[in-house]
C-alpha cells in the first residue's frame, strides 16, 4: 500500500480507506479482515494528519473558523488516531483566538480527560491560565456532544 505525502492530494487514500471498510464489512472473519482492520488506522491516520496540516495553515493566518473546520474533521471523523490530541489543543487556540472561551475550555477539559499527562494538555491549561481561565466541560459544546461517552457534561 503506498499512501501520498500529506502535501498531495488524499483522493487515493480516502478510496483505499473505503475498500478496506467494505473487506471488513463483507469478510468480518476472512484472512484479509485483519490486515484491512490495520490498514484502515493507517489511512484514517493519514487523512487526519492531512486535516491537520491545512489546519494549521489556516491557524498561522488567524483565519480560525477555517481553522476550527478542520481541527472539528480530525475529532468527528478521526478521533482514535495520533492526531486528537494535538486537535484538541488547536482548538484551544483557535477558540482563544476567536474570544469564544467556553469552546476554549471544553475543548482542554475534553483534552485532559483523554490526555491528561500530554505536553498538549500542559500547553492548553498554561494557555487558558494565561488568560485567567480553566479547563471546564461546558455541556452545550459540539465538543462535549462529541465526546459525551468519554467526558460526561458538567453544566
Amino acid at each position: 500500500m503506498q499512501i501520498p505525502d500529506i502535501s498531495r492530494d488524499q483522493e487515493k487514500t480516502a478510496k483505499a480507506l473505503e475498500t478496506f471498510q467494505a473487506v471488513v464489512q463483507k469478510c468480518p472473519k476472512s484472512e484479509y479482515a485483519e490486515d484491512a482492520k490495520y490498514k484502515i488506522d493507517v489511512t484514517q491516520d493519514q487523512l487526519a494528519g492531512k486535516e491537520m496540516s491545512i489546519g494549521r495553515f489556516y491557524l498561522n493566518r488567524r483565519n480560525y473558523t477555517a481553522a476550527i473546520n478542520r481541527f472539528r474533521n480530525v475529532l468527528q471523523y478521526y478521533q482514535t488516531t495520533r492526531h486528537a490530541a494535538e486537535a484538541l489543543y488547536r482548538l484551544v487556540e483557535a477558540y482563544v483566538g476567536l474570544g469564544i472561551t467556553e469552546e476554549a475550555q471544553t475543548a482542554a477539559a475534553v483534552l485532559g480527560h483523554n490526555f491528561p499527562d500530554s505536553q498538549w494538555y500542559h500547553d492548553a491549561y498554561d494557555l487558558l491560565k494565561g488568560k485567567g481561565l480553566e479547563p471546564h466541560v461546558f455541556g452545550g459544546s459540539w465538543i462535549s456532544g462529541i465526546w459525551h461517552t468519554v467526558v460526561p457534561s458538567s453544566g
